[in-house]
């Protein structure tokens, strides 16, 4: 099982794939349901990825029915919107499919962001 911790860990060293590291946690976590890979809280030194680490949490949280660990609650939100994406033309309706657990850090991804094949 991978930690949320690791997963942090493995997105800061690269950065340029850092999506393959967060979708692996989210398959991880969906599987085994181990709310033992959340409960340790990661150092905030970057705010996208911190963020967005954080509402997956929640997400996946709120999906499964399990309690979100409290040091969730203390994770900022982006100071600047980021649209995940990164394409412009999806920046009109990426507000409004962001699920909640996103939009209240500033995350904006579409609603099947996490959605999985």
């Amino acid at each position: 099982m991978i930690t949320l911790l690791e997963t942090k860990k493995n997105i800061i060293s690269d950065q340029k794939n850092w999506s393959i590291y967060l979708m692996d946690f989210v398959d991880d976590f969906r599987y085994y349901k181990n709310p033992d890979v959340i409960e340790q809280s990661f150092d905030l030194n970057n705010e996208k990825f911190d963020a967005l680490l954080a509402s997956t949490v929640m997400y996946l949280c709120d999906e499964l029915n399990l309690e979100c660990p409290d040091w969730i609650h203390e994770v900022p939100s982006c100071k600047e919107p980021w649209f995940v994406s990164g394409m412009e033309n999806l920046r009109a309706i990426a507000p409004a499919e962001s699920p909640i657990q996103f939009r209240i850090r500033k995350i904006f991804v579409l609603e099947n962001f996490l959605h999985r094949a």
